[in-house]
């Protein structure tokens, strides 16, 4: 454990310092494997084993699916197809914003994706019509990390691979969540904005004019919201694997980007593609390290003794409970929703397991909550991505990002990790799930 402690806090302090994630952990992994006797020559070949697993494969598949449907304009139609429908009514921009990142998110799967896409829009255009600015960027920020929560997942696809667990089921544990949590967030923007008079909003249309107009914005959009429906019927109809989902849509985002959108260059293909192979390639590379740092724990025995220590502070399963969900707050603020996954299912899924909460119910409390830490200061990866494309500072928007995240996303975390029906339910029904 001393080993394990010492490797942690260099990791620590590495990120802190700002060295790139991959090797902060990559000289904690080795740190960790030297003071343990590990055999590095044993260590490697695993990592690179389980790296090129078929169910992982599904990760850069979707992640150039998303790029590619971020380049052919997807964002703007969804983004249109929303505000036709509750653009109209004071506040009804940002439900725009929240809805338009939980669609993108079933679409790319990545919260950086959907800050990328969806903020260099929606920020300035909430600005001109009156949103405060740190309003503006909270709300994009906060609203990004549904993409965690929303399948296809990547942190999810890391995590059911990492603790051997059905990436469907894992999927599936969030969505209820997902949704409860982007519902919240639409009324806690309506509420924080309702005595704000300088925010402009259009003219409101006949009831025949506006259904048109939802209509035409829906016609448009229908291959873009066809996507998801796609990718979740062949997984839970039992068509095809995560992996082969995701291989269809790539197929189906290129097919709709080329043939049918008509938007899509060979140069905006060829920029997806190189955009999809440095984040794969950054990804797979925090990965291989990580695999390398959680083979050598569990050879170590690290995790049992963890169970142990947290066992031995107290007995009452509520406690225990919460001092998980701290440790993975903690887990967020430092590390990236992926390394945050691997790290819950090596680390802390062998302790939920002792406590007898359920695998796929674990899934979501760690889905739900890496989120919260990636948009809660110190470190917030999220929240400072988001300030980055409004360009606004700290002061700026720290007072209404705590208020999101301490009356939406960290209720919706308690919600989860007590009532485990909300994420057990649609895997049990639809996966026969035990």
């Amino acid at each position: 454990m001393l080993i394990f402690a010492i490797a942690l806090l260099i990791i620590v302090v590495l990120l802190l310092a700002e060295m790139p994630i991959a090797f902060a952990f990559g000289i904690g992994a080795l740190v960790f494997g030297i003071g343990t006797g590990s055999n590095i020559s044993f260590l490697i070949p695993y990592a690179y084993q389980t790296t090129t697993s078929f169910a992982l494969l599904a990760l850069p598949l979707f992640v150039l699916a998303g790029t590619i449907m971020a380049e052919s304009g997807i964002s703007n139609r969804l983004l249109d197809f929303v505000n036709s429908i509750v653009g109209r009514i004071k506040g009804g921009l940002g439900a725009v914003t929240i809805v338009t990142c939980a669609l993108f998110g079933a679409i790319s799967g990545s919260s950086s994706a959907a800050i990328a896409a969806i903020g260099q829009i929606m920020i300035p255009r909430m600005v001109r019509e009156g949103y405060p600015v740190g309003h503006a960027t909270a709300l994009v920020a906060c609203s990004s990390v549904l993409a965690l929560m929303i399948p296809p997942s990547i942190p999810m696809i890391v995590f059911a691979v990492t603790g051997g667990l059905s990436v469907g089921a894992a999927f599936l544990s969030t969505i209820i969540p997902g949704i409860m949590l982007a519902l919240l967030y639409i009324a806690l923007n309506f509420f924080f904005l309702r005595n704000n008079n300088d925010i402009q909003v259009e003219e409101k249309l006949p009831f025949g004019q506006a259904i048109s107009g939802v209509g035409r914005s829906g016609k448009k959009a229908f291959w873009a919201l066809l996507m998801p429906l796609i990718i979740l019927g062949t997984i839970y109809g039992g068509i095809a694997t995560p992996t082969e989902a995701a291989a269809i849509a790539l197929v189906y985002a290129t097919v709709v980007g080329f043939l049918i959108y008509r938007s899509l260059s060979f140069k905006d293909f060829w920029k997806a593609t190189k955009w999809a192979a440095i984040t794969t390639g950054s990804i797979i590379t925090v990965l291989f390290f990580l695999f390398m740092m959680s083979r050598s724990m569990v050879l170590q025995q690290v995790p049992g003794q963890i169970a142990d220590l947290l066992l031995d502070l107290s007995e009452n399963r509520i406690l225990l409970l919460l001092l998980i969900n701290l440790v993975l707050l903690l887990m967020g603020m430092i590390v990236d929703d992926i390394s945050g996954s691997v790290l819950a299912a090596v680390v802390l899924l062998p302790v939920a397991n002792e406590l007898g909460i359920h695998p796929i119910h674990f899934a979501a409390i760690v889905g739900t909550n890496l989120g919260l830490g990636n948009v809660s200061p110190p470190c917030a990866p999220m929240l400072y991505m988001a300030a980055g494309v409004s360009k606004i500072t700290l002061d700026k928007y720290i007072g209404i990002t705590l208020k999101f995240l301490c009356l939406g996303h960290l209720p919706m975390v308690m919600l989860v990790t007590f009532l485990p029906e909300l994420s057990l339910f649609l895997p049990k029904m639809l996966m026969g799930i035990q």
